[in-house]
């Protein structure tokens, strides 16, 4: 399918999805929010795809927010329909069954900041800049921003951003760890299509299954964490994968994964 404000390049298992409105310094309006609906879609469905990239077109921005043109429009029940949807569409990124990478080349901002917080891995350009303003417009983050946040770094932390809306650079979003790693701007896609091809080495059922036991668990008292993990690891001693994986290690060569 062909996108007006995405590009989408599958090469080598990987899905290189970037938002295209460099003019707009990639702001999310509803048409781009609804192609990217799609071609999440189509990853998701897609054997040939094992894992996404996604980052922003041009040099200044990731995705720099909302636009604003639409945003100062809407109505109480406008509103919330818009923040629901956005929403599940994050969720739906979030809980995609493969790995999202984030590769954060400028300006990370409202809605920019809250779609890398629902990737699996973020990775930053030294040149990047992360915040939540929604606060400037009399607003508050709504496509899951004040949640994801507050676990990814912390209460104090998330509401010192959150209240005040300022931006921090990629070297304080690396130390307070709302991202994985920061590489100079020109190794950014390099260095994230690296961690890309060893993630896709590793037994694909394995990575999904890590993933969801993560992502579930956090929201589990920790015992009943620990049993979905277990569950999950039983369900693993019986893949071909496992099989495969154990009979490599002990005969000291790659393993082959076939994801079942």
């Amino acid at each position: 399918m062909s996108f007006q404000n995405l590009t989408l390049e599958i090469r080598d298992r990987v899905a290189r999805l970037t938002v295209n409105r460099p003019e707009k310094l990639n702001a999310l309006n509803r048409a781009t929010l609804q192609e990217m609906e799609q071609a999440f879609s189509e990853c998701s469905s897609d054997p040939a795809v094992g894992l996404v990239i996604l980052t922003g077109s041009g040099a200044k921005a990731f995705i720099a927010g909302a636009d604003i043109n639409e945003l100062a429009q809407q109505t109480p029940v406008e509103g919330r329909e818009y923040a629901r949807y956005g929403q599940r569409l994050f969720q739906r990124i979030e809980s995609l069954g493969k790995p999202v990478l984030a590769a954060i080349n400028g300006y990370a901002l409202g809605g920019g900041c809250e779609i890398a917080l629902a990737c699996t891995l973020r990775f930053a350009a030294s040149t990047a800049r992360f915040g939540q303003p929604e606060v400037n417009l009399g607003l508050i983050p709504g496509y899951g921003g004040t949640q994801r946040l507050a676990r990814l770094v912390g209460r104090g932390k998330a509401q010192e951003l959150i209240l005040t809306g300022e931006m921090i650079d990629a070297a304080e979003a690396l130390r307070i760890g709302l991202v994985n790693q920061v590489f100079p701007a020109e190794e950014l896609l390099p260095k994230t299509e690296a961690v890309a091809s060893i993630i896709l080495s590793r037994g694909p059922l394995a990575v999904r299954y890590a993933m969801e036991a993560i992502h579930r668990g956090l929201n589990m008292p920790l015992e009943e964490g620990l049993d979905y993990e277990a569950t999950l690891f039983s369900v693993l001693c019986s893949s071909t994968d496992m099989k495969e994986g154990t009979r490599a290690f002990l005969e000291k060569r790659k393993p082959k994964f076939e994801g079942r």
